[in-house]
């Protein structure tokens, strides 16, 4: 019989907390969310790269979002699916695992940053420069930039979770849904200043270039929108913008109300299912709000909505 009992990498994993009554209907949203996010990130990849209309620095740019969703909705929704019928004294976890799943979270957040921050580039060029885009916006250029945007991420979480790791541990339990960065270092005894200095410094490095940068661009755009008064150009301009400066400020705003819960002791509960939200909420919306913005997808459902009103008018005459 397998070992239960938490040893030197073993931790106890709180999970979700859900009372019987509604563990189903926890475990079946989470299950259709999740199922949801997988086939329409990878649909919306394997579409962008089989159409070679779409093979456009802002649609190649949409795939590195569905993959980095794809990666957080991956790292985090099926544990909670199977730690919602585990008892809370069997939800252990080794510890390697552990890390690399808090790895895969701030992986999942910070690329949403770095993301988002050329695909406002790739926008401001296309609107300021049109017609220095075609040069500028090469597929060589897309490649560069989503490399540097994931060397950048995967550098500053590894040294994020490194510092963590490299602690003593002297505690056995993670008092949260998932392990994330915070919850690897709490099982330290040791003085973790510097864990808080490295993690403060990287937060306020990530959200204040991410919060400049996209309100500097946007900001121009409107200028540029503004000045040109091109209505048909202008429209189709400004509603690209405000579907990522919708994403944006929904990314935003949830891991904004992160950071300012760890405030509030007394608000742990609501913290843990906001931090559930993150890498839930913007994942299952990403691909609906940009996959509507290309016309190949709305053709596609119109075409399967067709398809499914003619098939039951057919049925209704073969019962008639």
């Amino acid at each position: 019989m397998e070992n239960k009992t938490p040893g030197p990498d073993i931790l106890l994993l709180e999970g979700l907390k859900v009372t019987p009554q509604s563990s189903v209907p926890a475990f079946i949203l989470l299950l259709v969310i999740y199922i949801f996010v997988m086939l329409s990130n990878i649909g919306l990849i394997a579409m962008i790269t089989q159409e070679r209309s779409l093979h456009q620095p802002m649609f190649l740019l949409f795939c590195n979002m569905g993959a980095n969703d794809a990666v957080g909705a991956t790292a985090i929704i099926p544990r909670l699916l199977s730690d919602i019928f585990t008892p809370t004294s069997h939800r252990l976890i080794h510890y390697s695992s552990c890390a690399l799943q808090a790895f895969c979270a701030h992986v999942h957040a910070s690329a949403s940053h770095t993301v988002l921050m050329i695909m406002a580039f790739d926008r401001y060029v296309a609107i300021c420069n049109p017609l220095r885009y075609p040069t500028v916006m090469t597929n060589r250029m897309v490649v560069k930039l989503s490399v540097g945007a994931w060397t950048v991420t995967l550098s500053l979480v590894l040294v994020l979770v490194g510092l963590s790791v490299r602690l003593s541990r002297c505690r056995g339990v993670i008092f949260n849904p998932f392990c994330d960065n915070a919850s690897l270092f709490k099982l330290s005894c040791e003085s973790v200043l510097i864990n808080n200095i490295y993690g403060l410094a990287y937060t306020v490095v990530l959200l204040g270039s991410s919060l400049g940068s996209i309100a500097i661009t946007y900001l121009r755009i409107a200028m540029v929108c503004l000045i040109n008064r091109r209505g048909m150009k202008n429209s189709r301009a400004l509603q690209t913008c405000a579907t990522h400066l919708i994403l944006y400020i929904i990314m935003f705003v949830s891991g904004g109300i992160i950071i300012l819960l760890h405030r509030f002791p007394d608000l742990e509960d609501q913290r843990k299912l906001a931090a559930i939200m993150f890498h839930v909420v913007p994942p299952a919306m990403n691909t609906i709000i940009y996959g509507l913005q290309i016309k190949a997808v709305r053709q596609k459902i119109f075409i399967i909505r067709k398809n499914q009103t003619e098939t039951l008018c057919l049925l209704d005459l073969i019962r008639d």
